[in-house]
């Protein structure tokens, strides 16, 4: 585990490199922080560059490929009234155009290399990444910058995009999946910012106007709030000179000795919680179900046991909710449990979905199993099943040059520490019966929100 600064001046963490004996060895002040060095020869490094700009890489040898991320932390959990939906808005429109490239030349760009590019919002950050070739890894790295750096924000694009998401939404709102979890999150987080979906309600869409879309684009999109993370075949300083190319080509106010934006608060917020069973009727042939109340935030050091319970409880085929509710019972096709952790907040969920007749048998033994966990915890057995689980996906998903580069947007954005793939292996095997009983008796103290989507009016059309 290794505290990320904030700034690149003063005395930097000590390295993490080999040094015969596992013992941190210490940086030269100026040097790019080496924040450790992983099996295989992985080595991560972090820069702090003029204007405040993070860059964070990781190189990984035999690896033909690099994925390059710009982070922007700002959510839709950010947006003021009369904004909402905009953080969502601009994740579209920065592929509509730059003052360099039209959109059908950002997007000729990467196909033309045999490249993938996509974008991410999120409540507390946005992100847009590319995996391409390492040769093309210059070629990424300027036209994500143009597009970050240099959006028009064309008003007839504007307005066509403006459709698109409105299309967007539609779709999800056609998907009962959907709904539950998002008016689940809803009533859980209450009039918590976090509780607002990610891509604004049609309302919100069509309401906001270009002029408050362009004012939350040049609030955010600036070199302090900027982190840039690459994984695979790279050199970080040629990265960070490419970076820097990229960046004053834009335009954009380098000056040095400027620091990075603060990252948020992770004080938790005062979230209560509500016990509620909310109803929301469709057309449907199947009903969904969401149990679940307050979780626990991004920081939070029981987040490893909260995977944990999550795996025993409903992470899998042979999870309680899946053997007792599907296999046993036959009442579901899918049912699984699940978590969700901001810088203050979070939240936790049972999902289930089941024909209208059985949804209050199931609304029962879904409460019946967190409930029998908090009673009587996991067995050893279970624990080291979890484990297993645990330690074998993250280190699977880690083969991927994408994880990587996200892994280190997220602990520069979110937790301020970088944690090594054997640190993190080592909390998870450090889990406990115990602690994952005491932590399924916490969630059971909380009040419990049960979401409905269904043929119903009420409650009491099935029984409740």
């Amino acid at each position: 585990m290794i505290p990320l600064p904030l700034a690149g001046s003063g005395v930097p963490p000590a390295s993490l490199g080999d040094t015969g004996n596992g013992a941190p060895a210490p940086i030269e002040a100026g040097d790019p922080t080496i924040l450790h060095g992983e099996a295989g020869g992985a080595l991560v490094r972090r820069s702090v560059l003029p204007g405040g700009v993070r860059v964070l890489t990781e190189a990984m040898p035999g690896q033909r490929s690099a994925t390059i991320g710009f982070w922007v932390g700002v959510g839709s959990r950010d947006e003021a009234p009369g904004q909402h939906g905009s953080t969502h808005f601009l994740e579209h429109l920065l592929f509509k155009g730059t003052k360099r490239r039209t959109a059908m030349e950002i997007a000729s760009a990467f196909d033309e290399v045999g490249g993938e590019s996509n974008a991410a919002t999120a409540k507390e950050s946005t992100c847009y990444f590319a995996r391409v070739l390492d040769s093309d890894l210059g070629l990424a790295i300027d036209v994500i910058a143009d597009m970050v750096t240099s959006a028009v924000l064309d008003p007839h694009e504007l307005e066509q995009e403006r459709d698109v998401i409105l299309e967007e939404i539609a779709m999800d709102n056609d998907d009962p999946g959907d709904v539950a979890h998002e008016k689940f999150v809803a009533a859980v987080l209450g009039d918590h910012p976090l509780g607002r979906p990610i891509g604004g309600t049609p309302e919100a869409i069509l309401a906001v106007p270009r002029e408050s879309v362009w004012e939350h684009y040049q609030r955010y999109y600036k070199p302090g709030e900027l982190v840039i993370t690459a994984a695979g075949s790279l050199d970080h300083d040629v990265v960070c000179e490419q970076i820097m190319d990229a960046l004053r080509t834009a335009g954009w106010d380098l000056t040095e000795g400027v620091e990075p934006e603060p990252r948020r608060s992770t004080a938790p917020a005062k979230i209560e919680g509500q016990h509620t069973i909310d109803v929301f009727r469709r057309p449907v042939e199947q009903t969904n179900i969401i149990m679940g109340c307050p979780g626990i935030v991004a920081t939070d050091e029981r987040r490893h046991q909260m995977s944990v319970l999550n795996a025993v409880l409903g992470g899998g085929m042979s999870s309680r909710l899946f053997q007792e509710i599907r296999e046993k019972r036959g009442l579901v096709y899918s049912t699984y449990s699940f978590s969700a952790a901001y810088s203050d907040a979070g939240y936790f969920g049972m999902y289930a979905g089941c024909s209208p007749a059985k949804t209050k048998q199931v609304i029962d033994l879904l409460a019946d199993e967190l409930e029998k966990l908090a009673e009587h915890g996991i067995t050893e057995e279970e624990l080291r099943k979890a484990i297993g689980q645990l330690c074998g996906g993250t280190v699977l998903a880690l083969e991927d040059p994408g994880s990587r580069m996200s892994r280190l947007g997220r602990a520069e954005l979110v937790t301020g520490v970088f944690h090594d793939i054997d640190d993190t292996l080592g909390r998870v095997k450090a889990v406990t019966c115990g602690q994952v009983q005491e932590l399924a008796r916490e969630l059971v103290s909380r009040p419990r929100t049960i979401t409905v989507v269904g043929p119903f009016d009420s409650p009491a059309d099935f029984g409740m």
